[in-house]
This record gives C-alpha cells, structure tokens and sequence, in this order.
C-alpha cells in the first residue's frame, strides 16, 4: 500500500507541473478592432479633441461636438471611441481590445470667443477628413494653421459692427421717428466694446464686464434724455442690452438641454445667468445714480417716465422691419468674424425672423413668446436646408437669425419697475424675457430638427444622424456604414 500511494502522489505532482494544452490558435485570438500604431492613435485622438475644442469655444453643441469627434476618429481607423463633453473639458477615450488598455485624452476648454472664419474653416477640413481627402498629418497641421491664424480683419472692424448692430436694433426697435437715437445707441456700444476690450486684457472677470457695460449704456442714455437729445432713453438702453446679450449661448444651452447632454446645458445656462447677473448689476447702478443725481426729475423730466415709457414701439412698415432685421444678424455676424458667404445667409435669417415677428404681431396678434417661437422655428427650418447646401455651418445662421428678437426691452422694463419703482410688476416682467429667451432657443432647435427630413430627401443627410445638428459632419464616414 505505501508502494501504491507514493506512485499515485509522484503521478499527481506530475500532472500539477505540467501546463494544461493550449487550444490550437489560441495565441493568435485577439479581441477589438485592428488599430493603427500607438503614436497615430494619439495624434488623432489630439486633432479630434483640439476640433471639439474650437467646435465647443464657437458655442456649438455637446451632440454636435461628440459627432465630430467620432466622425474624426472614424476617418482614421478608429471606429470605437466614447466622448465625454462637459462645458469646460472633452474627453475621449479609444477602445483598443481586450489585451491592451484604452487610450484616453482630454482638452479642456479655457478660451470662448466668437470666430465664424475659423468655424468655417474647421467644418470644411472635417468635410475633408470624413471624405478621406486628407491624411492624419496634413490634418494636424492644417487645424494648427488655422487656429493661429489672426482674425480676417481688424479688432475696429468688429467694434463698427457692433455700433451698427446697435443703431439697426434702434430703428427695429421703434426709434425711426427719432433720429439721432440710432446714433447714441451706436455711439454707447462702441464705447462699450473698446472699454471691455481694455477691461478684457486685464483679464477682469466678464461679470464685472457686463456690469460695466451695463452701466455705460444706461448712463449714456440718461444724459442724452437729460440733456434733451433723446426723448425715449428706454430704446436705447434696450438697443445696447441686446448687444451684450447677444454674444450669450441661448441657442446652445437649449440643443444642449433638448439633446441630453443635461451637465453642458447647466453650465451653459449657469453662466447665462450669470453674465444677465452682471448686465442687470449695471443697468441698476446707472440708474439709482440717474435718480440721485436728477432727484425726482432729469432735465424737467421723471425717471420714471423714462422708465415706463412705451417700449412696446409703434411697428414700422415691412420692409424697414426686414431691413433692419438683416442688419442687425449680419452685423452680428461681421462682428463675429464671418466669412461674406455666411455673412449674406445671416442677414437674410435675421430679414426671415423680424419679417415672421412682425407679421404675427401685426395682423394676427399672437402673443410675443408665440411669435417669437414660430419665427425662430422658421429661421432654423430654412436655415438648415440652405446651409449645408451652401457648406455654410448652420449655427452662424442661428445665432445671428436669434440677434434681432432678443428680450432687451421687456429686460429693461423689468428692471426699472424692481430697482427704481419698486414695483412688483417687474418680476412677471423679467420672466416675461426669460421666456422669450428660450422660445428663441427652442425655435432654432425645433426648426433644425424639422428641416432634417427636408434635406434627407434632398440628399443631404443620412437618416441614422438622429437629434437637431448646428455643427460638424452629417453624413457618417463610409467605415461607420460598413
């Protein structure tokens, strides 16, 4: 028996140290994609995330910028990306198989200034790298040229623009019949603007930008009515508000909402609500100094004439309505640093919208939220099956098509009802603008989703792109159709 089992315990220690057959083929199984080598991983998943990040600084969507981003990636042969987008960073991470490790990279968002050039740019040289028109190299280095490329035009140019967004606001607005008010407004923005550009590069917080704007404009309305110049300080007041609205992501922070992305929209409407913080600050200040320094009355005048003058203006004839509308987006636009093509589709978006507005108003007396809804919807519906038809990025229409129906005068009105009269009123009145504020945004959405059907069966987008889409590709690479 000892014999037995000491044979039984050398056969079991054998069988212990001896490794089990491997299957045959089993070393060459690899699960996940084939990739290109590590290095061009990297590179493309930098030349997507810096894409993102000019997609994301130009006010563009997180599903636009998440389109984008696996569009790239896609090009180059890497078909399985997550993306991550927040308001302040993108992150991607590349799926390599079951026997490596993802690679992931981030790039977070720090500058946002408006540069419709440059957008333009980098949706043709998207356009190109889905076409596989342009290698992963080529790609890098064009992205790099373009994103230090200087501004088209000089910084004056866009103050000009400003002024005459402004001035084409006035006269939309209802100061036809009045008419050095296109001027003082002009004047006041363009004041405004070099002054926050000096303030810019000092790097004060733009809330106390706002503010400072905010006061600017309001002081320099109040002289001109205390001196007699003016007889309604409220349209210009509301003139210069708009303009500094203007720059605000209404439009993004509604996509963003509609689509999912709930974190981006947060940190979008947080800091609208912020900016609208500081431009509220400073209209309020201008005015309690107005009240202090005039007493009851400016030049002969209450305060609080100015404050409760009619803002609802006398609605000039059409077509001065569609002209200053198409003046107002396409001075936006030129601020903004458009190119002339999206420049001239901007100034017919901004004719559409007013034009819509005022029609509504006039003869069928919808309310104004309705009115501004249904306008902005045709502005996105129209917008989105011209553009891409024109290779233009449907954001620049939408941005600039939203310019001339923003809430400046109900914003005003309500501030001076809440700080100067102390009136109640004033509450329903600023929610009255936050209203407006985002039917415009859900307009723009709404019409970009309903024109998406419309260019399918034109041919120009792919059904499996679900979701309203201002920014990026359309069409999905042909390695994503196979």
């Amino acid at each position: 028996m000892g014999i037995a089992q000491r044979a039984r315990g050398v056969l079991r220690r054998r069988e212990l140290e001896t490794p089990p057959p491997e299957p045959s083929g089993s070393r060459d199984v690899v699960y996940g994609p084939s990739l290109p080598d590590e290095s061009t991983v990297h590179l493309v998943l930098d030349l997507a995330l810096r894409i993102g990040e000019v997609q994301m600084a130009s006010g563009a969507g997180a599903s636009d910028v998440t389109a984008t981003i696996i569009g790239v990636a896609n090009a180059y042969g890497l078909p399985h990306c997550e993306v991550d987008v927040i308001y302040t960073s993108v992150t991607v991470s590349c799926y390599r198989g079951s026997d490596l490790p993802p690679i992931t990279s981030l790039r977070v968002v720090r500058n946002r200034s408006l540069d419709y050039t440059r957008l333009s740019d980098v949706e043709d040289l998207v356009r190109r790298i889905t076409a596989g028109e342009v290698s992963a190299d080529e790609a890098y280095a064009e992205l790099d040229r373009i994103t230090t490329a200087p501004h088209p035009f000089p910084r004056w140019v866009a103050t000009l623009a400003w002024a005459g967004m402004a001035a084409s606001l006035a006269v939309l607005l209802g100061g036809g019949n009045e008419p050095l008010l296109p001027l003082i407004a002009a004047g006041a923005t363009a004041l405004v603007d070099r002054i926050g550009r000096w303030l810019n590069r000092r790097a004060l917080p733009f809330f106390f930008q706002q503010a400072v704007g905010g006061a600017i404009a309001t002081s320099v309305a109040l002289a001109g009515f205390a001196t007699g110049v003016l007889h309604n300080a409220a349209l210009a007041v509301a003139a210069s508000i708009i303009v500094l609205l203007s720059g605000m992501t209404v439009v993004g922070s509604m996509q963003d909402a509609i689509t999912g992305y709930n974190v981006t929209a947060a940190g979008r409407i947080l800091e609208l609500a912020l900016m609208s913080a500081g431009l509220i600050a400073g209209v309020v200040l201008a005015l309690y100094i107005g009240l202090r320094i005039g007493g009851d009355t400016v030049a002969g005048l209450s305060v609080q004439d100015v404050g409760r003058a009619q803002v609802v203006s006398p609605v000039l004839y059409l077509p001065v309505q569609m002209l200053a509308g198409a003046s107002t987006s396409a001075c936006y636009a030129l601020a903004s640093y458009a190119p002339p093509r999206p420049l001239i589709v901007a100034g017919c978006g901004g004719a559409v919208a007013a034009t819509v507005h005022a029609l509504l108003i006039t003869l069928l007396d919808v309310h104004t939220v309705l009115a501004n809804l249904v306008a902005t919807t045709v502005v996105g519906l129209v917008g989105g099956i011209i553009t891409r038809r024109l290779r233009i990025p449907p954001l620049v229409v939408a941005v600039s098509g939203v310019a001339p129906l923003l809430p400046g005068l109900p914003t005003y009105r309500g501030l001076y009802e809440l700080s100067v009269l102390g009136d109640p009123v004033g509450i329903t009145t600023l929610m009255l603008a936050v209203a407006v504020g985002l039917a415009l945004g859900a307009g723009v959405v709404l019409g970009e989703y309903l024109a998406q059907p419309v260019r399918t069966s034109l041919g120009r987008l792919e059904r499996r792109i679900a979701g309203p889409r201002m920014s990026g590709p359309l069409r999905p690479t042909k390695r994503r159709l196979e």
